[in-house]
């Protein structure tokens, strides 16, 4: 039913199927004339407001491996922004390194040379880890959004100073102050492991294009966070699809080095672009059922015919985690089932739990682009909206 994203061979057959997707035809690379990009710039707006909105809505069950957890702190479910709670029952963030990526001991007594969370990113945050059942956004308040969907927003800002043309370096320049502001300019606690890799090889002395590190997670779906504003800003310029397919590349190994996850950000990064241009007589369902089933494998109209149940296929078929093997099919099941209904396909996201921060951020895209609206009300209520749809607008001025 369903192809893993695991090893070379799958990567081989999944690239090879791509080479025959309608998205690859010259229709789907189209430059659309200028008087042509109202529709195409609506879209783009509604994908990027709901990146946030998917973000902040599941911020505070992110991680939550047993739905009945989100249940008892949240009867019925979480349907709006909400607080999030101090107690996470299922968090291991005390079993998380904060001298580098992946997992170690947190309280062991590290030098102040290797010590990363609080000396050189999340300063003022250090005192949140080692500690069990600790929330991953310790005192982080309905409608603000996590660490990544923040680096989205420095990247859209780099993005319009420079009239939407990407740059490796500035994105960097961006990324490193973002996350070494004294006072911080975010407002979160955790750290995913790349962030710590990445500032714990920066630290040692790597040059700041080559701090990538590679750990146990590092084909995680929060990799694909920051794709989407350089795929849209250079689309709706005209940049060729091939030639923002190898930005979005050089982009993610910046801070992601893995042939997996590089494979499916290729798909990401041509269903953006499709669903973005498309005819709006296209069937939506058709085109993610195509693009399902020719580029990973996997059967979305089979798979909903097998199961409805959302926790039967998050949850059993494919893990709720972060891993790209089973989260990004997750994503186009959520996105196949939930094309004609943004909010509820975000709130199912939420209550799945695990890394449906990321998830939904990634969904949100796909619904925004499929729907060419959001929700303006959950929107409206993000921290720092208006700032957020400012520079959108700019990012999609052409």
């Amino acid at each position: 039913m369903a192809a893993r994203l695991s090893d070379r061979q799958t990567l081989k057959a999944a690239d090879q199927s791509r080479q025959q997707l309608n998205l690859d035809s010259p229709k789907s690379q189209r430059n659309f004339s200028m008087d042509n990009q109202e529709l195409p710039k609506q879209r783009a707006m509604a994908a990027l407001k709901s990146l946030f909105v998917g973000d902040a809505l599941a911020m505070p069950v992110h991680w939550y491996y047993s739905v009945m957890d989100i249940e008892r702190q949240f009867p019925g479910g979480v349907t709006d922004f909400e607080d999030a709670p101090t107690h996470h029952p299922s968090s291991i963030m005390s079993l998380h390194s904060t001298s580098q990526g992946g997992r170690g001991n947190s309280r062991r007594k590290a030098s102040a040379a290797s010590e990363i969370v609080g000396d050189v990113i999340l300063k003022g945050k250090r005192k949140f880890w080692g500690i069990p059942n600790q929330h991953y956004h310790q005192q982080m308040v309905a409608g603000e959004n996590t660490l990544n969907a923040h680096c989205a927003m420095a990247l859209m800002k780099t993005l319009n100073r420079h009239g939407g043309q990407y740059s490796p370096d500035r994105f960097l320049g961006a990324y490193i102050n973002l996350m070494t502001a004294d006072p911080a300019q975010h407002p979160d606690t955790y750290a995913e492991s790349y962030h710590r890799g990445y500032f714990a090889n920066l630290q040692a002395g790597k040059p700041r294009d080559q701090c990538g590190a590679v750990t146990h997670d590092t084909a995680s779906i929060g990799g694909l966070v920051t794709i989407a504003p350089i795929v849209i800003a250079a689309r709706l310029r005209g940049v060729s699809l091939e030639h923002v397919a190898q930005q979005c590349h050089d982009h993610l190994l910046l801070t992601h080095p893995d042939e997996t996850l590089v494979a499916v950000a290729r798909g990401y990064v041509e269903l953006i672009d499709h669903l973005l241009f498309r005819d709006p007589a296209q069937d939506v369902k058709e085109i993610l059922s195509a693009f399902a089933k020719q580029s990973i494998g996997l059967d979305l109209k089979k798979l909903i015919g097998v199961s409805n149940n959302d926790r039967s296929v998050i949850g059993q078929i494919f893990s709720p985690a972060c891993y790209i093997s089973d989260s990004w099919p997750g994503v186009l099941y959520l996105t196949y089932k939930y094309a004609d209904a943004l909010l509820e396909g975000l709130i199912a996201n939420t209550n799945l739990g695990g890394d449906n921060v990321h998830r939904g951020a990634v969904l949100g895209v796909l619904l925004g682009l499929i729907n060419g609206a959001t929700d303006e009300d959950k929107f409206g209520r993000i921290a720092n909206s208006s700032a957020i749809q400012e520079d959108i607008a700019r990012l999609i001025d052409v």
